[in-house]
């Protein structure tokens, strides 16, 4: 009984030792990848600019896709229909499943090719900026609350998207051009190893996040 409680500390500082190693090589990961971060980042900050101005513009092909966009998504998208049946907990989940396997890590595979998710970052952001209007075309900065409410959850899910897609787009690079800290071993003979474990590295704070950005959108009392 007294060797074991005697092992406890040495374990409490092995797993607190484990936990600072983890994040320094998470911060060193976001550092190697900060440019494809900043520019995919950019990129988002943009085209939800854009949108927001198209229809708040009156613009009328904006203001119509932004329609047909949300009536799909209140029929088809899993985490809208859990949503409207009032349980917003399984609906954060399957908002949070859908950012991070169909959004971010389809589009964190295409950095492979490096320009490839930019388009489609510019679109994804230019939809969040849209749906900056409800349904009746009124705006949703207009009001404080509402206007703090749409503009967090935005931030809250550019972030781990930026992220996650930056070090897709930093491996991509990597590919071609290995700086420094890339060069090395390979894994399949392609991918610089470091690159990879970055890139994973960079996903632990990515879930997170992402967990963070749905539970905020479905939870939070000021979604109205």
């Amino acid at each position: 009984m007294t060797s074991g409680l005697g092992r406890l500390p040495k374990m409490k500082g092995w797993v607190m030792h484990s936990v600072s190693q983890m994040i320094i090589a998470i911060l060193v990961a976001v550092s190697r990848a900060r440019l494809p971060i900043l520019t995919i980042g950019l990129t988002y900050a943009v085209f939800i600019l854009l949108g927001i101005v198209m229809v708040h513009t009156g613009n009328t092909f904006a203001l119509t896709y932004r329609d047909q966009l949300v009536s799909e998504a209140v029929q088809h998208n899993p985490a809208s229909i859990t949503a409207n049946q009032g349980d917003n907990v399984r609906a954060a989940l399957w908002d949070f499943a859908g950012n991070l396997v169909l959004g971010a890590l389809l589009k964190t595979i295409s950095g492979m090719g490096i320009i490839f998710p930019y388009p489609l970052v510019a679109y994804q952001g230019w939809v969040g900026g849209i749906v900056s209007v409800r349904g009746d075309h009124t705006s949703r900065l207009s009001d404080p609350r509402s206007a703090l409410y749409y503009l967090l959850t935005l931030l809250l899910q550019v972030i781990p998207y930026s992220l996650g897609i930056g070090a897709g787009v930093n491996a991509g690079i990597a590919l071609f051009r290995p700086p420094v800290a890339y060069q090395g071993a390979k894994w399949l003979n392609l991918f610089p190893k470091e690159a990879v474990r970055d890139l994973l590295r960079i996903y632990i704070l990515v879930v997170g996040l992402f967990l963070i950005a749905s539970f905020w959108e479905f939870l939070s009392p000021w979604n109205l």
